[in-house]
């Protein structure tokens, strides 16, 4: 389909939605794809993308970063303790916190680095036993406790089951983050992004269908 498209069909459910286009932030999901593909969505003007593993976004964005300004890396993958420094230092935001021991680290390596990227607490709104994400009975007490140590908390993030009409999260998502006084909402990929729109999504996460089916990843992160 590619970017062009993409953007398009982004465009056109802000817009049926009663919003604009600039409403809704794009992010490229560039994991696991051949960099010669990450490079002609740079070469097209796009700039925000995002990656799952750290250790493969450090091997990858460095570089580009040279030749092409303005990029904004955005981490959707989960998050250790052991690798969150490098994601610091890296992504400008980062979408998966979603427990206290990764909001108490991230707290402590922003004062020691004197930086913080803006933050998505995860929720697993389908309350997957296999799947990262704050619980939805726990996300009030978790929002406030990030804001205890002065973490930049943008908004929401979620991934629905596969097997749940996704409308149902979204909207969940959005009652989160609207009583806690949070604007951000991540949601939505290639399948359901028109839908997380039509519900108030402030980023959407869109991968094959800008770059084509994805590579196997390569090692670890």
């Amino acid at each position: 389909m590619g970017l062009e498209d993409i953007s398009a069909k982004v465009a056109a459910a802000a817009e049926a939605a009663g919003r604009t286009a600039e409403e809704v932030t794009l992010i490229a999901v560039s994991k696991v794809q051949p960099d010669a593909r990450v490079e002609a969505v740079l070469e097209q003007g796009h700039r925000c993308f995002g990656e799952n593993r750290v250790q493969e976004a450090q091997g990858k964005w460095p570089g580009f970063r040279e030749r092409f300004e303005g990029v904004d890396l955005h981490l959707i993958g989960p998050l250790q303790s052991n690798k969150a420094r490098g994601a610091m230092e890296l992504f400008d935001a980062i979408h998966t916190v979603d427990r206290p021991k990764i909001a108490a680290t991230i707290a402590r390596l922003a004062d020691e680095l004197g930086r913080c990227p803006e933050l998505f607490i995860q929720v697993n709104t389908g309350e997957e036993a296999q799947k990262a994400g704050c619980l939805p009975g726990e996300v009030d007490g978790f929002i406030a406790e990030c804001r205890m140590l002065s973490l930049p908390v943008k908004g929401l993030m979620c991934i629905p089951p596969v097997e749940e009409e996704p409308s149902l999260h979204f909207a969940l998502l959005a009652n989160m983050a609207e009583r806690n006084g949070l604007t951000g909402l991540s949601m939505g990929m290639s399948a359901d992004f028109e839908r997380a729109i039509a519900l108030g999504a402030t980023h959407v996460r869109v991968g094959s269908a800008i770059f084509g089916d994805r590579l196997a990843p390569q090692g670890d992160a």
